[in-house]
């Protein structure tokens, strides 16, 4: 199979790869300019194996900096660009990076890490390219194919996050396996995909490199914004995206005269994942798109995963689907005993591409494996027709009063109630409980709902130990780009308060 950016750049030189606003690359511009990244690297001393960290914003400069790396056989390491000096520096002295891609704003962020090479965007990185060689030189024989392998840190819930390295055999490691992920998909060169999500989380990024590895062209949202994400869809007549729960949240919040301006009817596949999807607002967000256009997976960076059809999620609302093939899904209690249908245990993954391990730390690694299979400790339960609904982390469930509460089932009815725009439920240590149920709740506009009807709702609907004794009201949750809410921070904030 003829996939990734070089060979694409000889098959069709003058297709755009890429758009962001008004700039944009061909695939012969981009394979040049990957070129002459590579050449900075390897000036600095970037060799095989090597990792690079990649601290910029949503730009084609990632790209860039990815597919440099990639040729050079090295590892890209991305970096949360909202991440501050103690964060950044905790994974560029982890990884072992030889050289940082920085975008210029952002390097104080790594004031605190010595003898790093940086190759710093918007400071001196268009004079390093144009200095470097072009056309058909390349500074070293290229690795493989040249597609550009990563390492993932993961958000973890606590402490430090780690990488996740994958195995030398992962079809992600290869451009024609990427592309082949892809083609199952129906996608091919002729699509547009649009980019809205964070690339440094390895869900945005995979999709849009996935993209590029069979020759379509990815139009890259610098920031979300939920009118623009549709002006995009309409004016590049965009064929796919990947989105996060929060991002359906947004674009059903615009006004319906706001909505119904734009045509998306060129949109037919909308795949989300990373965070859980409250089935009434998927169920509103596929009234508003078309049922049959959103699709569903679940998996993690370090692999496995599972897809749930259109037809199949209004069949099983609330699952995650069935597993990808190849892969294996498995519920088992603490004791490591598989669980009957319906019982809520810990979800075990025995993945379909090689297994991974967590960078510098044997011991998690080991800590996540059993023979096979690993757990990334979400819990969940497989109904009798196999197909697999998550419940919650396993770290957020809630043990109030002897009894184990999951948030995301309260969370859940909260959002049946016509005045929730959004929320998140967590434990809160108390004295007398153990833990008592905290709620952030965030109105609709204009809503006359206070703390007390909160809880009168939960309480009309599920069992009465599963009320919140604790509800604040806000004006909007708050989530990371990659839509997620990071529960301990809120835990220790709201602790924090609250001393």
């Amino acid at each position: 199979m003829d996939a990734g950016l070089i060979a694409h750049a000889r098959l069709r030189p003058d297709q755009i790869a890429l758009r962001l606003g008004d700039d944009s690359r061909t695939y012969a511009e981009l394979d040049d300019r990957a070129r002459r990244v590579s050449h900075a690297l390897h000036a600095v001393g970037v060799r095989r194996g090597d990792r690079v960290a990649i601290m910029v914003p949503n730009s084609i400069e990632f790209f860039e900096a990815a597919h440099g790396a990639g040729r050079l056989g090295a590892v890209a390491v991305p970096v949360n660009m909202h991440f501050k000096a103690d964060e950044a520096g905790w994974i560029v002295a982890d990884s072992g990076a030889k050289a940082v891609v920085v975008a210029a704003p952002l390097q104080p962020a790594l004031d605190g890490v010595p003898d790093v090479a940086r190759l710093v965007v918007g400071d001196g990185y268009e004079e390093a390219l144009a200095s470097a060689p072009g056309g058909e030189v390349d500074p070293v024989d290229v690795i493989g194919d040249g597609w550009p392998t990563s390492m993932a840190y993961t958000s973890g819930t606590t402490g430090r996050p780690k990488g996740v390295a994958i195995g030398e055999d992962d079809f992600r490691r290869r451009a024609d396996g990427v592309a082949a992920g892809g083609q199952r998909w129906g996608l091919g060169p002729d699509d547009v995909h649009l980019a809205v999500g964070p690339l440094y989380h390895s869900g945005p990024a995979y999709w849009a490199q996935m993209h590029l590895a069979l020759g379509a062209t990815v139009v890259v949202m610098a920031r979300w914004d939920a009118e623009e994400a549709l002006a995009l869809i309409e004016r590049h007549r965009v064929t796919s995206t990947h989105m996060v729960p929060a991002n359906f949240q947004r674009i059903l919040a615009l006004p319906a005269a706001t909505r119904d301006r734009y045509d998306l009817s060129s949109l037919k596949l909308i795949l989300h994942a990373a965070a859980p999807c409250p089935v009434p607002l998927k169920r509103a967000f596929m009234d508003f798109v078309g049922p049959e256009k959103v699709w569903e997976y679940y998996g993690a960076s370090e692999g496995g995963g599972t897809v749930i059809s259109p037809q199949e999620w209004l069949e099983h609302p609330g699952s995650v689907g069935k597993p990808f093939p190849g892969n294996e899904f498995a519920i088992l209690d603490d004791e490591g005993n598989v669980l009957p249908a319906g019982e809520v245990g810990t979800v075990w993954v025995n993945p379909a591409a090689s297994s991974f391990e967590y960078h510098n730390d044997a011991a998690k690694t080991a800590a996540s494996h059993r023979e096979r299979f690993f757990t990334v400790g979400d819990a969940g339960y497989l109904d009798e027709d196999g197909y697999l609904y998550l419940t919650d982390r396993k770290s957020d469930m809630v043990i109030t009063g002897g009894v184990n509460v999951y948030p995301r089932e309260i969370e859940e009815c909260l959002l049946g109630h016509d005045e929730i725009v959004d929320c998140a439920v967590l434990g809160i240590p108390d004295d007398e409980w153990g833990e008592v149920i905290y709620a952030l709740v965030q109105p609709t506009a204009g809503s006359t709902l206070d703390e007390d009807g909160v809880i009168a709702y939960v309480r009309d609907h599920m069992a009465d130990y599963k009320r919140p004794r604790i509800v604040e009201l806000v004006a909007e949750l708050p989530r990371d780009p990659n839509g997620k809410v990071r529960k301990p921070k809120l835990r220790e904030a709201y602790l924090a308060r609250r001393a």
